[in-house]
């Protein structure tokens, strides 16, 4: 039986087809040079930083591994729909207390020989045997489920989602926050392929809310339901200009109807 979900690409930009090599660059390389985990610390406050204002923006258009799973990896996975156990709120939660926990314990090792020459390998190490993890746990998951299973319990993803929340307590994100939008509720043809194409898995299509956006916080911002769309009435826009769409909308319909 063929799979509900379709292999389309998804990868629209240059970063998106070959940032993947980063992420092969530290998991790997970094086994002989430790220092290139360093790198990741720039990758981590890069994403908090964005997700801030765009929510897990980052992940649908700047994420190594992502790129790794959307680029590389979903000819070759199998696009099953994602387990519930998976997709719970409750996953996110045990994998990052389990995260914590071991980073912790790493951070408190490597700091033990602060000072010496061999501290920041020690200290890189513990990004490159992390990123490795993600490298072969999350590539496995991706072959045999889907491609972004990872993503719905990456400790990152989560971190995201809990800044994000508060740039949205904070205000900051009616002005930045792309989120995906539809130009006329009445002009959705409900065919489902915005889910479908989704590799989050989630359906725009059934959730758009009162302003005509699709507020679901794992919504990754990568534009694939908005290339694929049939109707071509999906965009990513933010909510302070979708707001000013509809009020002209609205003149212009009471002026007809006048």
């Amino acid at each position: 039986m063929a799979s509900f979900y379709i292999k389309t690409n998804r990868a629209f930009t240059f970063i998106r087809k070959t940032a993947w090599i980063i992420s092969l660059l530290i998991a790997v390389g970094g086994l002989w040079y430790p220092k290139l985990g360093l790198l990741v610390i720039l990758i981590m406050l890069s994403l908090i930083i964005m997700s801030l204002f765009k929510g897990r923006y980052w992940c649908g258009n700047f994420c190594p591994h992502g790129s790794l799973y959307d680029f590389l990896v979903l000819p070759l996975s199998l696009n099953k729909k994602i387990p519930s156990a998976i997709t719970s709120k409750i996953a996110p939660v045990l994998v990052l207390i389990w995260f914590g926990y071991n980073m912790t314990r790493k951070f408190l090792s490597a700091f033990s020989i602060f000072g010496t020459e061999q501290f920041l390998d020690k200290l890189g190490f513990v990004f490159v045997s992390t990123y490795l993890m993600v490298l072969i746990v999350g590539g496995l998951l991706s072959i045999f489920i889907s491609p972004r299973t990872w993503c719905h319990f990456c400790p990152m993803g989560t971190i995201q989602m809990l800044v994000y929340k508060l740039g949205k307590l904070l205000g900051v994100t009616k002005k930045t926050d792309e989120k995906v939008t539809i130009s006329a509720k009445e002009k959705c043809l409900k065919c489902g392929k915005c889910e479908k194409v989704c590799p989050m898995q989630l359906a725009p299509y059934r959730e758009f809310s009162d302003n005509n956006q699709f507020d679901h916080e794992k919504c990754i911002r990568c534009s694939t339901c908005v290339v694929n769309c049939p109707a071509g009435i999906l965009s990513l826009n933010i909510q302070q200009k979708t707001e000013k769409s509809m009020a002209a909308c609205g003149i212009i319909l009471n002026n007809e109807n006048e």
